[in-house]
């Protein structure tokens, strides 16, 4: 009969815990789950509580977005001037605005908005700045000189500032608020990705790949890009924050979706005229940004932390 004992033993190569099992009289090791950079990874995020707040909060958007886009009234903008400025009851739980419509829906129907203008901006950023990044990285030189003067003098400019002078030449809308977010988040990809390209081009898995005679593409694609996608991934978990954050201030501006598309930016800029007899019109979307902005930069934090390997056992 077989027993095992309660404490595990480590592999020889300390890679997977063993469990111990006695059979006869003599002893077996059995090898539990393979570790990997990934599962220690994942361990690393699950033990952080700042991270798993984070992580509940973007899932939290995540449904009032799909509520927002799939289960939302119809008739949520149309003006309803006898309900208006209605303080949080049962029958409206956030209250009403201005032209008395429902803000608890409004607040919902932002959501997906807000995402997408996240998702879209940061994608357009990334790709864009990584692949500046990557070329001046690797090719430097007159290339690498002019892309990274190009990248310094967009970086002269704070990201909000730049980002007004993007939608400005565009026009007001939201697939030109995309755009300009996008672009002005570009030159930060592009700083990083050419840092990090520098580091992984010094090593010898590049120098092993030129000598056998690999092609630049191969070299890029194959070797240095997978190399470079976990900074990437975590800058642009982080950078999700910030788009929300940029929309919601070109929003508020007026240099957003016209009306009466619901952004939460525009709301509290709708409700920044009755902020005195009805606060709740300012208050529910400015939370919906405080809260959505605190969990990505959580989970961004969290991700980051779990990928170092210098920071993922404290």
């Amino acid at each position: 009969m077989a027993t095992t004992t309660d404490s595990p033993s480590t592999s020889p190569h300390g890679t997977a815990p063993l469990a111990a099992v006695a059979v006869g009289g003599g002893t077996l090791l059995r090898a539990g789950a393979p570790r990997t950079f990934w599962r220690d990874a994942a361990a690393g995020f699950r033990r952080r509580i700042s991270a798993l707040v984070g992580l509940a909060l973007v899932i939290l958007f995540l449904i009032g977005a799909l509520v927002g886009l799939f289960g939302t009234p119809a008739t949520t903008n149309r003006n309803n001037l006898s309900q208006r400025l209605r303080p949080p009851t049962v029958e409206h739980v956030f209250g009403t605005d201005g032209f008395g419509r429902d803000m608890l829906f409004r607040v919902l129907q932002g959501a997906p908005l807000a995402l997408a203008v996240g998702v879209v901006s940061v994608a357009i950023g990334s790709i864009l700045g990584s692949v500046q990044g990557l070329v001046a990285g690797y090719f430097r030189g007159k290339i690498g000189a002019a892309i990274m003067g190009f990248t310094d003098a967009m970086l002269a400019f704070p990201t909000l500032l730049l980002a007004l002078a993007v939608v400005a030449t565009l026009g007001p809308g939201l697939l030109n608020v995309m755009i300009a977010v996008g672009i002005s988040t570009m030159p930060r990809f592009t700083r990083m990705m050419e840092a990090e390209v520098l580091t992984i081009v010094s090593r010898d898995f590049i120098l092993a790949s030129r000598t056998i005679g690999a092609s630049t593409s191969r070299i890029l694609w194959r070797h240095v890009l997978p190399n470079a996608l976990s900074s990437v991934l975590v800058m642009a978990t982080l950078y999700v924050s910030t788009a929300i954050l940029a929309e919601a201030t070109l929003s508020f501006l007026g240099l957003g979706p016209p009306p009466p598309t619901p952004t939460w930016g525009s709301m509290i800029n709708d409700g920044s005229s009755v902020l005195q007899p009805a606060p709740w019109v300012v208050l529910f979307p400015g939370l919906a940004i405080t809260l959505t902005v605190l969990g990505f930069s959580l989970v961004g934090d969290g991700i980051r932390d779990a990928l170092d390997t210098r920071l993922r056992d404290k």
